[in-house]
């Protein structure tokens, strides 16, 4: 047995490149510890089988057992029926005695590419025996022609295989009412730990945006499909590394040693084009954001020291934008530089030095950043410095959760300049081998449904505003092909949540995040969900709630983990560095439940405090819209300054409502008398962020110039 065993592992160790991390944390356990690997082909067993321990034992599926019987004599294996729960027993009288235990908590091959759901029979064995449980990555096999999934992802007969060994752990039982309820806390608690190990077996390190993109050209064809915009015909990786490298030459030219240069471009593939040119010559993107004004941009530029823009002229022409771009460039001294110019100055040689680094699959190899900038809704935009690493970790984070496949396809008409549309909208896709088709505006609330239906769209990004614009616009058919819509950058109103679900039977999956974590913190999943939060927390990512006084519901979420930001450019300072390792204050509040779902409360500076109480402001709009049946932008609630108690709240409010009929409402929707606006302003228009939102910094100071009427 020794000797085939031995065997089987030089067989299986050559063919496949078999490389293994931390198999030593088995040994290490004082008791033998339960192995649950994810399972994605038939070969899985088989290389556990030539790697691990002899002393292991196999659970193996009944059937499985039969159909495999010559290879499975080759290891100790008990049969289970994973469906039967007293099938179940041997494998607990098993660990009992001391015997590891190898088991697949899924009980099935994915047929997804991701995770499945975790039987909770399989988790009741962890829970039964108390012994220490080690999560197992089986990496690549997933694209061998023994997986499930060859109609979805590329395959190969040997491809190279990585067995990664997490971190072992207890299943802690938790004050439970039932034994239902602990078998379904315990799965909840091995999918997290296996989706951890996911991302960890994943995850980059000194990474390069474009070298990212060349990786993944070669593992779903140089010829996939993978990005159209309304200019431009479909894009495939060759054509999309080809234009970047030879725009590369002509820019590096223009813009000679520059570290930063800007990007002023709508959603679309010439964005995609500049960043992946930007990221070849080793020059960091800064993204600016056009819906700030001249002013803004400007202030934008000097922050992150900007000689240089990458623009178009088509772009600034059709969206009216020259002036306020001449205008720029006179506030910042920057100087523009047109796509079009660079098209006409590549060469010959560039052409063919683009060619060859394509061809010798030439590498970057050096880690660089991203610039982005905060909305300045609450203050001057802050340049928000984040390295490839921490946009690519997100989007490692966001697969290993969520199943993500080369047949998805995106729709993405969230602005380039949010992170939001950056990383969800164009990394996510672009490094998963997806097709995505890149809209410049998400305003067009008639169009975009029309456009999802035709595209044959698998996932759709939005606001809860975009998404409400998309439901009441569309047909009933228009979102047939939509798998996944994922809602985040405000708060999902129920209206919108209840309409997508009746007119369309689409579950609006809400998550959460902000620039400065690159920016997904939490979403909900198929696997995951909890209306009225916004999911778990990301793997790698931890939370807690600082308690803040005055707040009796909640606290502080302050998070850490590799998708945070390195740190800020604020005027005045120059960079300013978070502290590795150290915890971000999001500035929301917000409460974690027993199951890990996260619920946001509020921003903690959209809160009034009123003698002494801290006043919510986010509750009173929310009330105000359901009363009076008006659009989220339609109202705002603000905070201004009161001698006597402090502050007051002001309601902002393009609808007519009398304060009257206001308190009466409020009244009858439970709220307390200290949350009743003092004063009802009305106006003729509410300023807005390019994300939808309501733009409150821009609101304060239209109050303080006396721009609306009482």
């Amino acid at each position: 047995m020794k000797t085939k065993t031995s065997l089987l592992q030089w067989l299986i160790n050559s063919l496949f490149r078999v490389e293994i991390i931390g198999l030593d944390k088995i040994k290490a356990c004082q008791q033998a510890p339960i192995i649950m690997p994810n399972h994605v082909s038939l070969l899985d067993a088989v290389v556990l089988a030539a790697n691990l321990p002899a002393e292991c034992l196999f659970v193996v599926d009944t059937t499985i057992a039969q159909k495999y019987e010559a290879i499975i004599k080759m290891r100790d294996c008990i049969t289970v029926d994973p469906t039967n729960p007293y099938s179940l027993r041997k494998a607990v009288h098993a660990v009992a005695a001391g015997r590891p235990l190898v088991l697949f908590p899924e009980g099935r091959i994915t047929v997804t590419g991701g995770l499945m759901k975790i039987y909770d029979g399989i988790s009741f064995i962890a829970l039964k025996t108390g012994v220490p449980v080690i999560p197992v990555h089986v990496g690549g096999l997933l694209h061998s022609k023994l997986s499930y999934v060859g109609h979805i992802f590329p395959t190969q007969w040997f491809p190279q295989v990585t067995l990664t060994f997490g971190q072992p752990f207890y299943i802690e039982p938790g004050p439970r009412h039932s034994v239902r309820q602990a078998k379904q806390a315990a799965s909840t608690q091995i999918l997290r730990a296996l989706q951890q190990i996911t991302f960890e077996a994943n995850r980059p390190v000194d990474a390069n945006l474009y070298d990212e993109v060349l990786q993944a050209a070669k593992i779903y064809g140089a010829q996939a499909q993978i990005l159209e915009d309304p200019l431009t015909k479909t894009w495939t990786y060759q054509k999309l590394l080809l234009t970047a490298n030879g725009l590369a030459h002509p820019l590096k030219r223009a813009i000679g040693e520059e570290a930063r240069v800007g990007i002023l471009l709508p959603t679309s593939v010439v964005a995609v084009i500049a960043l992946l040119a930007l990221c070849r010559v080793q020059v960091t993107p800064a993204f600016l954001n056009f819906s700030l004004g001249s002013q803004g941009m400007a202030h934008c530029a000097q922050v992150a020291g900007l000689r240089y823009i990458l623009t178009s002229k088509a772009f600034l022409q059709k969206a009216n934008l020259e002036e306020v771009a001449a205008d720029l460039c006179r506030k910042s001294g920057a100087t523009l530089v047109f796509l079009e110019d660079l098209r006409q100055a590549v060469t010959k040689a560039d052409k063919m030095k683009a060619a060859t680094a394509v061809m010798m699959n030439q590498r970057v190899g050096q880690p660089g950043d991203v610039i982005l900038f905060t909305s300045g809704s609450e203050g001057k935009p802050k340049g928000v410095v984040l390295a490839h690493d921490a946009l690519i970790a997100n989007v490692r984070q966001i697969q290993s959760i969520v199943d993500v496949t080369p047949k998805d396809r995106f729709f993405n008409a969230l602005p380039v300049f949010h992170s939001f549309g950056l990383t969800a909208g164009i990394l996510l896709p672009l490094l998963a081998g997806s097709y995505a088709y890149q809209y410049p505006t998400p305003l067009h609330y008639t169009l975009i449904p029309e456009l999802v239906y035709d595209k044959n769209c698998t996932v759709l990004f939005g606001t809860s505003t975009f998404m409400a614009g998309y439901g009441k616009n569309a047909g009933t058919y228009d979102f047939r092909s939509v798998r996944l819509a994922i809602v985040g950058a405000e708060k999902l109103r129920d209206d919108v949540r209840h309409l997508w679900q009746e007119r369309f039977g689409i579950r609006l999956l809400e998550g959460y995040g902000c620039t400065e974590t690159a920016p997904v913190i939490a979403v909900n999943t198929p696997l995951a969900h909890r209306p009225g939060t916004v999911g778990p927390i990301l793997p790698g990512m931890e939370g807690r709630i600082e308690p803040v006084e005055g707040i009796h519901q909640g606290g502080r979420l302050l998070v850490r983990g590799p998708n945070l930001m390195r740190g800020y450019l604020i005027e005045g300072q120059g960079f300013v560095p978070l502290p590795k390792h150290d915890w971000y204050d999001t500035g929301d509040i917000a409460d974690i439940d027993e199951d890990g779902f996260i619920r946001i409360l509020s921003r903690l500076k959209r809160f009034a405090k009123i003698g002494g109480e801290m006043v919510p402001l986010g509750t009173i709009e929310e009330a105000v819209v359901t009363a009076f049946g008006v659009a989220s932008t339609a109202v705002a609630a603000i905070a201004r300054s009161d001698p006597r108690k402090g502050e007051s709240i002001v309601l902002v409010t393009t609808a007519l409502i009398g304060r009257d009929e206001l308190r009466s409402a409020l009244a009858a929707a439970g709220l307390p008398p200290v949350f009743i606006p003092s004063k009802v302003i009305r106006i003729e228009k509410i300023p807005l962020l390019g994300s939808g939102k309501v733009d409150y910094g821009a609101l304060q100071r239209v109050l303080d110039a006396g721009g609306a009427s009482t």
